[in-house]
């Protein structure tokens, strides 16, 4: 999505779910960026700190706080916004916590997608639907190349199978009740995302800023677990282009890996590496072994050769860009510095980039 074709999004009524949560609290600052409407629907803010207050978005956008998995409130809210425009994002994100709480994850990863999607079906103010699910969705070989879009949907844990089911839920609406319609739909499925703002449990980056704060080392449980890594912003504008494009033309709706460039799909271990490289101050890690820990995969690569071709799509900042963005953005928040100047000047840099 190019700096100027930002305006496409110039007062539509966008309505974001998991609004809250990393990925929606940057996704919510580019809309308002671009004059969007905004209406966004999810459950308080699931970390503390988190993005959402720093991101300085209150009284900018309409935030409405609810359960996915309540039908009712989330019907109440989609009709208040009439979007033209849905980005599905509620879920529940964690491969560890889908172990603990397997229910919770099925009922709002599988549920909460026929929720949203009822809404859309519902009401007629829909022209764009975008379901954000995740490179877990495939059934893992553990091959060396990436999976394409018409790979077998299959996630092994709870958490990955749930959005598999995402999917296939996605599918059969769109079959059974979008066929010669105006609304185009579509899924789209990120790698792993790193950037400032993100403070969840397991997952390697906020493992990488709490050490820091702490002043220990790193621990990393799977250093040699290969995934494609990449910056937020990548997969967002992403989204913001199919959602653009679809809403124009119809018939580029389908099913999208975002991830980065093989060369860019490294090893957690590499990953770790930059983060100390770029944060300097004699930062390091350590292997950290768990006994019995539950299974993930050592092995994940996308092939986004679908969206390249679709759309003349490419990936931007390589790994170490993104990680060194990551670490400008952890220095400004724990110095108590601008967060929102810090998130409006890396969105600049990234669409001066597009150019």
């Amino acid at each position: 999505m190019k700096q100027n074709k930002r305006n496409f999004f110039q007062g539509k009524r966008v309505f974001v779910t998991g609004h809250t949560g990393f990925k929606g609290s940057w996704l919510c600052r580019i809309l308002v960026g671009a004059g969007a409407i905004v209406t966004g629907y999810s459950l308080p803010a699931p970390t503390q700190p988190n993005l959402f207050e720093l991101a300085g978005l209150e009284g900018k956008i309409t935030s409405v706080i609810g359960d996915i998995r309540d039908r009712d409130k989330l019907t109440a809210a989609f009709d208040a916004a009439q979007p033209e425009i849905v980005f599905h994002l509620a879920a529940q994100p964690i491969v560890r916590d889908g172990y603990k709480n397997p229910t919770y994850t099925y009922e709002t990863n599988v549920m909460g997608t026929v929720n949203i999607l009822e809404c859309v079906r519902l009401f007629g103010c829909v022209r764009s639907f975008l379901n954000i699910t995740t490179d877990k969705v495939y059934q893992n070989r553990e091959w060396v190349w990436g999976y394409r879009e018409d790979e077998s949907l299959n996630g092994f844990d709870p958490y990955s199978n749930s959005k598999s089911c995402s999917e296939l839920v996605t599918q059969s609406y769109l079959n059974s009740f979008f066929q010669g319609t105006d609304v185009a739909i579509s899924t789209a499925r990120a790698g792993n995302v790193i950037g400032g703002g993100d403070f969840a449990n397991n997952r390697i980056i906020p493992d990488c800023v709490r050490a820091v704060q702490a002043g220990k080392a790193v621990a990393v449980r799977n250093p040699h677990s290969t995934r494609p890594y990449q910056h937020v912003l990548e997969p967002l504008f992403a989204y913001l282009m199919i959602a653009q494009r679809q809403y124009e033309n119809k018939t580029v709706a389908g099913w999208y890996n975002v991830g980065p460039d093989e060369c860019d799909c490294i090893t957690t271990g590499d990953l770790v590496d930059l983060f100390c490289q770029n944060w300097g101050d004699g930062i390091t890690w350590g292997n950290q072994t768990e006994a019995n820990a539950p299974h993930e995969a050592d092995f994940l690569k996308l092939d986004c050769s679908k969206l390249k071709i679709v759309f003349g799509w490419k990936p931007q900042w390589r790994i170490n860009e993104a990680v060194r963005k990551t670490v400008e953005w952890s220095r400004v928040w724990m110095n108590g510095g601008d967060i929102p100047a810090e998130m409006d000047r890396e969105i600049a840099e990234y669409l001066e980039g597009e150019r």
